[in-house]
């Protein structure tokens, strides 16, 4: 029985749009809703106005968030993974990526290195789509356990 590593590929991942729709259409709905609540509200009602506050400091802490997300370079050398990014110029090595969520042109990963760290990315095929169908093949395929590694290393 032999077993065949994906290819090596390096991937770019960060701000995803995807999730900027989302959180967008997310927010505009939840304002939506909290200006038909402060319309109908009746005049002098202080809770509609708390409401607002709340759902405009709601859509601060999201763009924050999406802001702020990790962008860099996940790459799959065909053993391991490792990122690298403005931050991590010396390439960290990862943990096997797990796919939380799959849609087929995107997939939520999580990225966990050795020291703990974690962070949930956006992997989208729109980012590098001549490299995508490898990106996923990596991040599926079965890795070869250590004995195999190693003796195929010797030879």
């Amino acid at each position: 029985m032999s077993l065949h590593n994906a290819p090596s590929v390096s991937y770019p991942l960060g701000r995803s749009r995807f999730l900027g729709f989302f959180l967008l259409f997310g927010w505009l709905m939840a304002a939506s809703v909290t200006l038909w609540w402060w319309h109908s509200a009746p005049p002098g009602d202080w809770r509609p106005l708390l409401g607002v506050l709340c759902c405009l400091l709601a859509g601060f802490v999201m763009s924050a968030g999406w802001r702020r997300s990790p962008v860099g370079q996940l790459q799959w050398d065909g053993t391991n993974w490792y990122w690298e990014s403005e931050v991590y110029q010396a390439s960290t090595e990862l943990n096997a990526p797990v796919v939380a969520l799959d849609l087929q042109s995107a997939m939520l990963l999580r990225l966990d290195n050795p020291a703990g760290a974690v962070w949930w990315l956006w992997a989208e095929g729109a980012a590098l789509p001549e490299r995508w169908l490898d990106m996923r093949r990596a991040v599926y395929a079965p890795r070869r356990p250590l004995h195999l590694q190693v003796s195929d290393a010797a030879q």
